[in-house]
């Protein structure tokens, strides 16, 4: 089993940046496929981006641009750098690990999940 706990989340201005970690334990994340998420009252779960073992990446048109996905399997620790922040970025961010190599957007295709991480952002 591997444990994901979410770090970073903040107040922050809308333009700024901010930069979320996902620290892992239990087993090491090179076998695993990644994802952030979010989720804003009211709506569903969004995916945000995803990193596979070797490195690629897949966003969200509505992040595509602002945000970077990275993954140092040596430390066990996946990242989510957002620059150029808005207000409907404003959500709790989760962390994500897929038992898989194979990419996915569905939620319900990942296994295990972090607590969550506040990020808000003010106009």
């Amino acid at each position: 089993q591997v444990q994901l706990v979410e770090s970073g989340g903040a107040l922050v201005q809308a333009g700024g940046s901010l930069s979320l970690s996902c620290a892992a334990s239990g087993r090491t994340l090179r076998v695993f496929y990644m994802g952030w998420f979010r989720l804003t009252p009211g709506k569903e779960l969004e995916f945000v981006a995803s990193i596979n073992w070797r490195g690629g990446t897949y966003y969200a048109d509505s992040v595509k641009g602002r945000f970077t996905i990275s993954r140092d399997n040596a430390k066990n620790t996946v990242y989510l750098q957002m620059n150029s922040l808005k207000p409907e970025d404003t959500a709790v961010y989760y962390c994500a690990a897929r038992d898989s190599l194979r990419y996915s957007s569905r939620s319900d295709d990942y296994e295990t999940w972090g607590q969550g991480t506040q990020v808000t952002v003010s106009s």
